[in-house]
This record gives structure tokens, sequence and C-alpha cells, in this order.
């Protein structure tokens, strides 16, 4: 049985990126094929077009990122407290849930003030009582804004979710890139806002290597999944049956089903961007064929798991021990993956969310 250890590697802090390539399609590309000779092969990522195959789908995921990084202020009987929350999922059109840091100094009850006094313009100060806080360190915090209104207050005083990592290096390193980060970390076809987090493989793709693509008859089609922090936390467990994903809401509109069934029917390879689209897809296919789906998915796949509908994948490079980096393993084999990655850092490429992406091939049955 697998544990958490058989997903530990250790990555060189100087893998890490922290600013994208540029332009997108600059990116490295590891092209990894189970069992082939070779197995892994270096490429760029503007070259996919070379490697996919007419009639070949593409599913990306439509997510939008929203400016989810909220600084504030808890006020408690005079006492003021420096708070920072990171929206995870909404409930409702005034409830977030959230990661707060410091969480040990919010209790039910407590009134956070969010933003830098005049930043929400004429609606006032944003602020939100703490209605609940669980032992994950979730909180739920009810805003005195609902729906659009506090969509639009989020908007003023959030800032994009970059992952902490790329935070604390460039910190460390005196560097900031602000301004870029709100174009760098959203897709060039996000639309459906929702997001937490980027579905960083699709990072990757540019206008004009959309219409290479095209040119070359692969075609492409969108579905949701609104990506969760929850998605990234690490398993604590050793056991991993006892870990459970946090659950994220997504769609496969029956325009997008059809298309993915149509592109097997006629042999061609379902390719998912990113594992966010690769979850949602397989949620959708839980029955066997794929169907249309709307509502949340907290899939968790690992080797063992069965794919049904995802020929191909292209993703980044995932953290140790992260349910990501599980999936891809499940994808194409533990041992599979254990050679690319090793290869990946021996040769110099980028790592996680800014980094370079790979093409996985799914390991025969």
């Amino acid at each position: 049985m697998l544990t958490l250890a058989d997903f530990d590697f250790h990555l060189p802090e100087e893998r890490i990126a922290i600013h994208p390539a540029d332009p997108r399609d600059s990116a490295r590309l590891l092209v990894v094929r189970p069992g082939g000779k070779p197995e892994c092969e270096d490429r760029i990522f503007r070259e996919l077009p070379d490697l996919l195959a007419p009639g070949d789908l593409l599913v990306f995921n439509d997510t939008k990122v929203i400016p989810a990084r909220l600084a504030g202020h808890r006020h408690r009987e005079g006492n003021v407290v420096a708070i920072e929350a990171l929206l995870t999922r909404r409930l409702d059109d005034c409830t977030w849930q959230a990661f707060a840091k410091p969480g040990k100094r919010l209790k039910p009850g407590d009134r956070v003030v969010f933003g830098e006094e005049g930043r929400v313009c004429l609606m006032g100060a944003l602020s939100a009582e703490v209605m609940a806080k669980d032992e994950e360190g979730l909180v739920t915090f009810r805003f005195d804004r609902a729906g659009a209104f506090l969509d639009e207050a989020i908007a003023l005083v959030g800032a994009m979710p970059l992952p902490p990592y790329i935070l604390e290096a460039r910190k460390r390193l005196g560097d900031v890139a602000p301004a870029a980060d709100e174009a760098d970390y959203q897709t060039v076809f996000a639309a459906r806002e929702g997001a937490v987090a980027a579905p960083t493989a699709s990072l990757h793709f540019t206008s004009d290597l959309l219409a290479r693509l095209a040119t070359r008859g692969i075609a492409h089609c969108f579905v949701t999944l609104h990506v969760g922090a929850g998605t990234f936390l690490p398993v604590k467990s050793d056991n991993l049956d006892a870990h459970r994903m946090h659950a994220e809401w997504g769609e496969v509109s029956a325009g997008a089903a059809a298309a993915i069934a149509a592109a097997r029917a006629r042999g061609g390879r379902v390719v998912a961007v990113g594992t966010t689209a690769c979850r949602l897809i397989e949620s959708a296919a839980h029955t066997g064929a794929i169907a249309p789906f709307a509502g949340e998915t907290d899939i968790f796949i690992r080797p063992g798991y069965r794919f049904r509908v995802t020929d191909a994948l292209i993703t980044n490079f995932h953290l140790p021990k992260s349910t990501l980096l599980m999936l891809v393993s499940a994808f194409a084999g533990l041992e599979t993956m254990r050679r690319a990655y090793a290869h990946a850092i021996g040769d110099g490429y980028r790592f996680y969310s800014y980094g370079d992406g790979s093409l996985l091939f799914r390991q025969e049955a």
C-alpha cells in the first residue's frame, strides 16, 4: 500500500519559479510517454501543435481568478490585530469561507474590517463578522454586502492570491511585480469569476498558440472548475485513505460533454489542460460515459484510479507529497513520474505555478 512518503522528493530552491516565462509559450515542455523510447523528451511549449494530432480535443478550464487575498484588521473591545484572509469558497451571496492568518486570533462574533481607508470609495469600509472557525483553520465570514456589491468591494480591496511561496521568495529577494501579476496569473481565456487559484497549466497558452492549434485541426472546449485553495492543502496523514479533498464547484455543459464524446467517437484523444480540468471531466464521467455535470466535486485521484475519459494531460510540476503529484502518478505511473521529475530537476526545469509544463500520456493498464 502506498503511503505519503512514496510521493516525496527533494527540490532545490533555485528550481522554483517566482515569475512566469515571457512570452508565455516560451516555457519548456517535458513530454512523457510511459514505456516510450525515449520516455522523456525536452520540447518548448509553443511546439504543442506538433505533439498532438488533428481530431484531438483540448479541454480548458475557463475559470477566472478573483482578487481573493484580503488584508484587514480585527476589532474587539478596542484591541486591533492585523489579519490576512484568503477566500476559498463562497457559501451564499454574502458568506465566504477563508483561511485566515493569524486564525488563532479570531473567534465567532469578531468583526474584521478589510482594505485600506478610502479604497472602497463611496461604499465605505468592507467589514465582516466571524461566524465560525473549524479545526483546519477555515473561518466563515459573513460580509456586510451581498451579491454584486460584495464582488465589487472585493475587487477593490483584494489582491491576486499568488501562492505564498512566491510571495515569500520575492520578499527575501526584494523582488515584487504586483502590476504584472494581475495579467500573468490569469489565463488568456478566463471568463467565469470564482477561482482563488489559477489553473496554472493554461497560463502557457497564448492567442497565437490557440490559433495554430486550430489551424492544425486540434479542437478545444471549455469547462469550469472554480479552483479553491483547498486543492493545494498538504496531505497530513501517511494513510492516503484518511485524506479528504475540499469540495470545489464545477460545470461541464451539455456542449462540452458532447464535444468530448464526439472526440472519443472519432478516435481523437481528450487532452485535459490542467489537473482541474482532468478532475472535473473525470467527475462528470463517474458512471463511465461523459455527461453534463454541475455541482461540487471532491474527487481524489491517486494510483489505482481508472481514468474514464482523459487520454493525455498537460500540467505543471507539482509539490512533493501533494494530491496533484498523486494524480499525475496515477495517470502516467508512479515510477514513470519519479524518473520524469528526476530528469526535470537535473535538466533545470522550473517548478510550480509559474514554472514549466509537461505533456503526459496515459499509462496503459
